[in-house]
């Protein structure tokens, strides 16, 4: 049985996952044409963080490296941040959105850095 300190990254990467693919399906085929050249950048710049980030919660949960849940937490709070300005944007929303960005991809860049920081600090 998965300890209870691995599910959060298993469930967020597994949740991201699955979104992430349905985005990526709507984007090529719905989408298709109705978004210019800077819209599908955003769309796929998106799709791919999210889920390159899935995968990366899903190895954190399955590695169980003890204290990375704030790393898991800062992942997927980043990932939802910087993802869903971006697929917002592409969609029409205000392109102000894009100032909010940034704070999304620094939460990615902290949660990699608690991560790296905790498996530093792992006893041999």
């Amino acid at each position: 049985m998965t300890d209870p300190s691995s599910r959060l990254p298993l469930l967020a990467g597994a949740l991201l996952a699955a979104l992430g693919v349905a985005l990526g399906a709507f984007g090529a085929h719905a989408l298709r044409g109705a978004l210019d050249a800077t819209a599908q950048g955003w769309w796929q710049t998106a799709v791919q963080y999210q889920m390159w980030h899935a995968l990366g919660l899903l190895a954190i949960g399955a590695a169980r490296v003890p204290g990375s849940r704030l790393a898991a937490l800062l992942l997927a709070a980043g990932t939802l941040v910087f993802c869903a300005t971006l697929y917002l944007m592409a969609l029409g929303a205000p392109r102000w959105l894009g100032a909010i960005t940034p704070i999304g991809g620094s939460l990615m860049i902290a949660g990699w850095l608690v991560l790296a920081w905790r498996v530093a600090r792992l006893r041999a």
